[in-house]
């Protein structure tokens, strides 16, 4: 009779040394141990160590305890437990939470040049991108190759984006804005029936970002090219969550066919097949010399030999460009509807402050911004309780680094936990709404406190907060932080002042009493908006329908 002394992997949790006979009774207890030797390190956290002793941050005993529909109510309950810096294994990767805005400064802004890289993601990165576009990049040589290519040059993709290339297009923007208003008028019926917002702010989003990458725009929320390039967008948001798909931590199942699988696949092909036509019709139009307004498919195309894109590079650079302006935008809008609709003490400063300041014969312009502070902090306050993202594209360790006695090992995953961030009472003072109910299940009825006094005062933009040298004097963090922060701030800030400055000058906004919009329930595994809900417009004065009909001064792009 043979005996074999066979010790289970480290799992952080069992070290087993089993002395078993190898008869034909102990074969199956054999078998056994074996199995549980693969299933352990799957099911249960590693606690890894650096050569000097320092243990990785803490966390929950188990891999997959989060995979759920709201993950970020996990982590900030996970926050309570280990602290403001934790870590849970998602199969064989390690993350690292950050649920504390200094220690976000502390990592990825001081150290970003450590802490500035993205996991190559099996969904995201390998099936649906196919390794291209600068957000799915790691951050390295070809990372800063590409970077310094969209940064560097009079007619680059990056610049598009800036506060002064944004003058360039400021026409734009503002007409936009002004369709928004007035197609939900009509739509509305002068304010006579209930509508759902979400189909306008996402046409409103879309046709910005459009402009920017396109030079064109579509004039209809049935527009074909609308439904197919917003189902796009919300396709992208659902596959691509920090944790939405388990495949991308478990390598054997990326070879299995599954549904999820196949979504990325098709995913992949429609964004080739919408966003190449589109591709296609601005050459067709640079090729018949046209004058074709700068925009970043025109700065591809003409550069295109010389920075070696091929097609599929050129794809997926505007598609991510285009997706990425658009779901946030969109959302933060339908939020912004949601909530002033629900509160109307809030909606009623606003508009004593727009008619002192502005008047009725005139809406707001961007150069108006800085006379209605209230207004900007009710933006602001928007996006800080329901940011569009309450979990971003993890950054990702290039090197071993030490923080406060806890080590965060090369490769591993970090998370900006904003939700948690976002509702810090030391920063965010009564940032929870508890409605008066028996305490012990006060936490199950919890709404978010919508107070946007608290941002009175604050006359940075949210790209100048972001450098503020103390971390708990920033806004917000719902744009990211350090040196992967959303290139596209200023645009987005444009977008959102112009849309919800004249949404407030136009109309009541209203909820109706039969139909509760839900603040605590939400869509989406990555990116999130409100569920489906409609509102009341009543145009406020009679000024509102005289300006919405009236010739629009604005000098277009030609498109």
């Amino acid at each position: 009779m043979v005996y074999v002394t066979y010790n289970i992997p480290d799992t952080g949790v069992l070290a087993l040394f089993l002395t078993i006979p190898l008869s034909a009774s102990r074969l199956s207890v054999l078998l056994v141990v074996l199995a549980l030797s693969f299933i352990f390190p799957l099911i249960f956290r590693r606690n890894l160590v650096d050569k000097d002793g320092y243990p990785i941050p803490p966390g929950p005993l188990l891999r997959y305890a989060f995979l759920r529909r709201y993950p970020e109510r996990a982590l900030r309950s996970w926050a309570r437990t280990y602290g403001p810096l934790f870590s849970v294994w998602m199969g064989n990767q390690l993350f690292v939470v950050v649920s504390d805005a200094r220690i976000a400064k502390d990592l990825l802004v001081t150290n970003g040049a450590i802490f500035s890289s993205r996991k190559l993601y099996f969904m995201k990165n390998q099936t649906i991108l196919r390794g291209r576009a600068i957000t799915a990049t790691p951050y390295n040589d070809t990372w800063q190759m590409t970077w310094s290519w969209q940064a560097t040059t009079s007619q680059d993709a990056m610049q598009l984006l800036t506060p002064k290339a944004i003058q360039g297009y400021a026409s734009v923007l503002d007409y936009e804005a002004h369709i928004l208003v007035r197609s939900l008028y009509h739509e509305s019926h002068m304010g006579t029936l209930p509508i759902d917002p979400a189909h306008f702010a996402g046409r409103y989003a879309l046709n910005n970002m459009l402009t920017i990458t396109f030079a064109t725009r579509t004039d209809s929320t049935l527009d074909p090219l609308t439904e197919r390039a917003l189902a796009l967008a919300t396709e992208f948001m659902e596959l691509t969550g920090p944790w939405s798909n388990i495949v991308d931590f478990i390598e054997p199942l990326q070879r299995i066919p599954t549904p999820t699988r196949t979504r990325g696949r098709l995913l992949h092909d429609g964004i080739v097949e919408v966003y190449g036509a589109m591709i296609m019709r601005v050459r067709a139009r640079m090729d018949a010399g046209e004058d074709v307004p700068d925009c970043l498919v025109k700065t591809l195309l003409l550069t295109q030999e010389q920075e070696k894109l091929d097609w599929e590079d050129l794809c997926m650079l505007s598609a991510v460009f285009t997706l990425g302006g658009v779901h946030s935008t969109s959302g933060v809008i339908q939020w912004f509807l949601a909530l002033i609709s629900s509160h109307p003490d809030v909606q009623a400063r606003a508009h004593a402050e727009l008619d002192q300041v502005i008047g009725r014969d005139y809406w707001p312009t961007a150069q108006d911004e800085m006379r209605l502070p209230y207004i900007r902090a009710i933006i602001k306050e928007v996006e800080r309780a329901h940011s569009p993202f309450w979990m971003a594209t993890p950054h990702y360790s290039t090197e071993d680094f030490v923080y406060n006695g806890m080590y965060i090992p090369k490769n591993t995953a970090l998370v900006l936990n904003c939700y948690d961030i976002h509702h810090n009472e030391e920063k965010y003072t009564n940032s929870y709404e508890v409605f008066p109910f028996d305490r012990i299940f006060s936490i199950l009825r919890r709404s978010f406190a919508f107070n946007p006094d608290r941002y009175l005062g604050d006359t940075l933009t949210c790209a100048e907060s972001s450098k503020l040298s103390d971390a708990m004097d920033r806004d917000h963090w719902a744009f990211g932080a350090g040196r992967r922060i959303c290139p596209g701030v200023h645009v987005a800030e444009r977008e959102l002042w112009l849309a919800i400055s004249r949404l407030l000058w136009a109309y009541d906004i209203r909820s109706l009493p039969d139909e509760p919009i839900s603040l605590e329930e939400y869509e989406g595994e990555s990116g999130r908006t409100p569920l489906p809900y409609r509102i009341m417009l009543i145009p406020r004065h009679d000024r509102v329908q005289a300006l919405l009909e009236a010739e629009q001064e604005v000098t277009l792009m030609k498109l």
